[in-house]
């Protein structure tokens, strides 16, 4: 018998990176660069220049309802039009409606048009981020799915805060507030056009579903799937219960470090970042271990009984070790690093319901918008119920937590639904 060669992996795939798509992750990092610009410094910003802090809250209120609205679009719009037309509008719009924030509404400081600008674009992040999420999962061998799961977490994360934060840490001070909004404008566009112009993959460019299902079916069985398939809704569920804490805990940990515990501002920053690097090194390993080892066991294992153990160490270790850096960083890095052990999500819902992959992911994306508001509003549901107190917050979330484990342990995949993947990827390898 004759051997057959052996099949050389590209060298990012060996890491997990679909070759294919090797430059849609790397525009996805510099996009997300730039629309993280402003998350360090739009607030105070706002503040500064005279708006009141009722103002700044309704400005990011309504920015978090249309990134929720988007993300859920994503998914559907994407099965219609394919992956990449679906992140062109996002770029567009993210390019239109920013400098219409920065012309019309920061240069001359008029609240109604930074109001309506900043929210409209809201809309646009989310239809290039999720839809690139829906051209992984539709391009990626069910193999590697968890791996390249994780690497667009990782190149979502690095950008939103972490590096965008960094960049205008270092570009104030060189060139002032306005012209670094306008550099964020123009990593976007860079990143944009990176990701779409060299990527050739073919899956993204076409419609996902049959031509005979009409757009009303797409978008109402991106709903209808939540009965249809109750995992789903499972999934939402847990993945708003994902980051859930870390919105509620930007919220509420500056002031309980830096005035209950006597930390600096500049300790507290520190500790911040060093949060968000775990996050984001994490992000990209627990994608590859739940290949090796499974989804659903790294989801509920270090996620769900990772962040019911890590969320009240966060809270206590400090007050047990006051003044001392090293100890909360330590914590902090331990939670960081639970909240991105739920990222084997995004490649357990293709397994799930590989005949509807964006209505699946869609539904994922819904429950990631959630999260921003879901979280703060469980700190004021404690607050009226057990009155002020951070102990009371700190251990409903860890309850919660642990809950969304049990839940994970439900997210099964079925014969059917294995056997459809399997012949899927037969008809890929053939091809």
């Amino acid at each position: 018998m004759t051997e057959q060669p052996d099949i050389k992996k590209h060298p990012v795939e060996k890491i997990g990176i679909p070759s294919a798509l090797f430059w849609a992750f790397i525009g996805q990092l510099l996009f997300m660069v730039g629309d993280g610009v402003e998350a360090g410094y739009l607030d105070t910003f706002m503040l500064h220049t005279g708006h009141p802090q009722s103002f700044v809250n309704e400005l990011f209120t309504f920015y978090g309802i249309t990134v929720m609205i988007a993300a859920w679009f994503a998914g559907p719009l994407s099965d219609l039009m394919g992956p990449k037309r679906v992140m062109w509008i996002g770029l567009i719009l993210w390019a239109v409606l920013e400098a219409g924030f920065l012309i019309f509404g920061l240069t001359p400081n008029n609240s109604t048009w930074i109001l309506t600008f900043y929210a409209l674009r809201g809309f646009a992040y989310p239809l290039f981020a999720y839809s690139f999420l829906v051209w992984i999962a539709a391009a990626t061998p069910t193999s590697m799915l968890g791996a390249a799961a994780g690497w667009f977490w990782f190149s979502f994360s690095a950008g939103l805060p972490t590096l965008g934060s960094q960049f205008a840490r270092f570009a104030i001070p060189a060139i002032g507030e306005i012209n670094t909004f306008w550099c964020s404008l123009g990593l976007v566009i860079i990143g944009g056009l990176t990701a779409l112009l060299f990527t050739k993959e073919p899956t993204g460019t076409r419609r996902l579903l049959p031509a005979d299902v009409s757009a009303k079916q797409v978008f109402l069985g991106s709903i209808s799937i939540v009965w249809r398939e109750p995992k789903t809704l499972i999934a939402g569920i847990v993945r708003t219960v994902d980051t859930s804490s870390e919105y509620a805990f930007l919220a509420i940990m500056p002031g309980f470090f830096v005035d209950h515990l006597g930390f600096t501002l500049g300790q507290w920053l520190n500790l911040l970042s060093l949060i968000f690097l775990s996050n984001i090194i994490v992000n990209l390993i627990s994608g590859m271990v739940a290949d090796k080892i499974g989804y659903r066991f790294v989801v509920a294992a270090f996620g769900g009984v990772g962040g019911f153990v890590t969320i009240p160490l966060f809270y206590y270790v400090p007050l047990w070790y006051p003044g001392n850096f090293f100890a909360a960083a330590i914590v902090g890095i331990l939670y960081g690093a639970s909240i991105a052990a739920f990222v084997p999500l995004s490649g357990l819902m293709p397994q799930i319901c590989p005949r509807e992959k964006a209505a699946a992911l869609s539904i994922l994306g819904l429950g990631a918008g959630a999260s921003t508001w879901v979280g703060p509003a469980i700190v004021s549901l404690c607050e009226m119920i057990f009155g002020v107190g951070m102990s009371y917050v700190i251990w409903t979330f860890a309850i919660i937590y642990l809950l969304s484990a049990v839940l994970t342990m439900t997210l099964t995949v079925s014969p059917e639904a294995r056997r459809y993947t399997e012949k899927q990827e037969q008809q890929r390898t053939e091809a």
